[in-house]
């Protein structure tokens, strides 16, 4: 799941802010009393990442590529973590899990999600500039200590947006463009949100699984830089910078 499905998910939980947990059951390995007859104070997310926010602590949630939900609704498969309210209950599968103990604020750094109100673009722009100038920006864009929030079509989408090839490097892209990314990552973040709520985000992908690009110029598909991750590329109309 990318950012703006996390801040859906966000949203579709608000029935239950401030709601007892009732029961808590799933084969996840956590100390599941810890919540059991607990209120949920409120519920973020920092990128990718859910949060839970009881007193003392907060659960975290992270779905990785494969994980879901269901909402006072079930799979055929067994949930890893089903938290049950007296109004409903929310069902996580294939999910990683752990309790967070520190201060939210101690543990993230706001001005890095692309979704927050805090997002900062300059100082995400100060944070990528650390990087090894031989870094290609394809595997930066995937990094969520810069890009909190980006997955794969965001990534993808991006890059075609602003013309730039996944595999060029960090230091050989011009400052004006890196710019224009940031800013485009953010931009495209809201449009992921909007098109998704209205359940209409493959039909707006002018590169990601598709053959041609807008422009009718042939896409190819290739597993780029260190991550291996599945880059869409019109070599036409995106530069590399190497």
């Amino acid at each position: 799941m990318e950012g703006p499905s996390i801040v859906i998910l966000k949203e579709e939980v608000q029935l239950f802010n401030g709601k007892e947990v009732q029961h808590v059951k799933g084969y996840g390995k956590f100390n599941h009393k810890r919540m059991l007859h607990k209120k949920v104070i409120y519920f973020k997310s920092w990128g990718k990442q859910f949060l839970v926010c009881f007193d003392g602590f907060t659960l975290w949630i992270h779905f990785g590529l494969f994980g879901s939900y269901k909402i006072s609704a079930t799979k055929t498969i067994n949930a890893k973590l089903s938290l049950v309210f007296d109004n409903g209950e929310l069902n996580c599968y294939v999910c990683s899990i752990k309790f967070i103990d520190e201060p939210l604020d101690e543990v993230y750094d706001w001005r890095l999600d692309m979704l927050s109100e805090k997002w900062n673009p300059k100082y995400v722009k100060q944070v990528l500039m650390e990087k090894k100038e031989d870094v290609q920006i394809g595997d930066l864009l995937l990094d969520a200590k810069i890009f909190s929030g980006v997955g794969n079509i965001i990534r993808n989408e991006v890059l075609y947006r602003t013309k730039v090839h996944p595999e060029s490097l960090l230091g050989k892209i011009p400052s004006r463009k890196i710019t224009e990314i940031i800013r485009q990552t953010h931009l495209y973040s809201l449009d992921f949100l909007k098109w998704r709520k209205r359940g209409e985000l493959a039909k707006h992908w002018k590169v990601y699984k598709q053959t041609t690009c807008d422009k009718r110029h042939p896409v190819i598909k290739k597993d780029t830089g260190k991550t291996k991750r599945r880059s869409f590329i019109c070599e036409t109309c995106m530069v590399k910078y190497d």
